[in-house]
């Protein structure tokens, strides 16, 4: 049995990837189940019918803590999967106070050396990550440079660590990305999305985007969060309030991401973009910061040109001058998704280590 624990069903890349790799092998038949704190959130509708979800209603960790350790005695699990570093440094710690042997897998998700400095208890995960994080029986790094922050800045030992590519369902996203729009952009259009948070960069892109020199173009947000208020002034204030429009959570984001020239990665930090990701499954190019994690090794494995990693505000602006429209008459365009990101290679490649 794998169990795997997430606090709810909120529309971020780290919870989407944990639910991609869950419902695939319970697809091909494996047992598994699911920890929820809150069972709320866009993403539950990914559940298929019959997988079994363990709802704590609890909300929080803190008030998690005995029903976590209750359905654990009773699902006896031989793996426990998380992906969020302060659930792991719980299960890991209580793994030494429960009777019986399960392993503690821990996915990454940002880059620890920004990720926990930007913490609301930085100082707590940093040391949990340093004495409590290296007792994991198997650390997954979406990203050789987050492997290697591992090693070099919490002294963790290389065996203990795996690579784990993300996984992107690029069957389902190219089938959504096919679904027409109610209205193309006549001229070059930007998307960018992600949860609308300082860590998404998405104040900065604005300015980026209010300075380029095409004055006709288009900048789609996708998603929402704390920052949208504070955002859409920003745009008030740089006079780009025709050009910029906030979509909220989109059930489909990939039919705007296909039909777009460019995907927009300004990021603070990251481990790997899912989005990112999901936009080369449309065929659309990528553009991203270079603080966005392991998107060089992305970019070198990607087809030539299909990312570009910019290591400055003027850079990032001169890339988008570059961006030329779209004429393309299918949508979406030829996948540009390495091969290493689909789901089904990423899942066999856990499969082994499960087996």
């Amino acid at each position: 049995m794998i169990l795997f624990v997430i606090p709810n069903f909120s529309g971020g890349g780290a919870e989407r990837a944990t639910l991609n790799i869950l419902i695939s092998l319970y697809q091909k038949k494996y047992p598994v189940q699911l920890i929820v704190f809150d069972e709320h959130g866009p993403l539950s509708t990914m559940i298929p019918a019959g997988m079994h979800v363990h709802n704590l209603n609890t909300l929080t960790l803190r008030k998690s803590i005995i029903p976590i350790i209750r359905e654990i005695y009773s699902v006896q699990p031989k793996i426990i999967f998380s992906t969020f570093g302060y659930i792991s440094i719980f299960l890991i710690f209580i793994s030494f106070l429960i009777p019986g042997k399960f392993l503690i897998w821990a996915r990454e998700a940002n880059l620890p050396s920004k990720s926990l400095p930007n913490s609301k208890y930085p100082y707590l995960m940093i040391l949990g990550y340093k004495y409590i994080y290296r007792y994991a029986d198997r650390i997954l790094c979406s990203s050789y440079k987050m492997k290697n922050e591992f090693v070099t800045d919490y002294s963790i030992t290389s065996s203990r660590m795996s690579i784990l590519p993300n996984p992107i369902d690029e069957q389902y996203i190219r089938r959504m990305a096919n679904i027409p729009i109610e209205k193309k952009c006549n001229d070059i259009c930007f998307v960018a999305a992600g949860r609308l948070v300082r860590q998404k960069g998405f104040d900065r892109l604005l300015q980026w985007f209010s300075h380029i020199d095409n004055n006709k173009s288009k900048l789609y947000i996708l998603g929402d969060g704390p920052m949208r208020a504070e955002l859409e002034e920003i745009v008030h204030s740089l006079d780009i309030i025709d050009r910029v429009s906030f979509f909220g959570f989109c059930n489909n984001p990939w039919n705007l991401i296909a039909n777009a020239d460019a995907f927009l990665l300004s990021s603070r930090w990251e481990g790997m973009s899912n989005m990112a990701l999901e936009a080369l499954s449309c065929g659309t190019p990528v553009i991203a910061t270079v603080e966005s994690g392991g998107i060089a090794e992305l970019a070198d494995s990607a087809a030539t040109g299909s990312v570009v990693v910019v290591d400055s505000d003027q850079g990032f602006q001169r890339k988008m001058n570059e961006i030329g429209k779209s004429f393309d008459t299918v949508i979406p365009r030829n996948s540009l998704l390495p091969d290493m990101y689909k789901i089904d290679n990423v899942v066999e490649k856990m499969k082994k280590w499960i087996d």
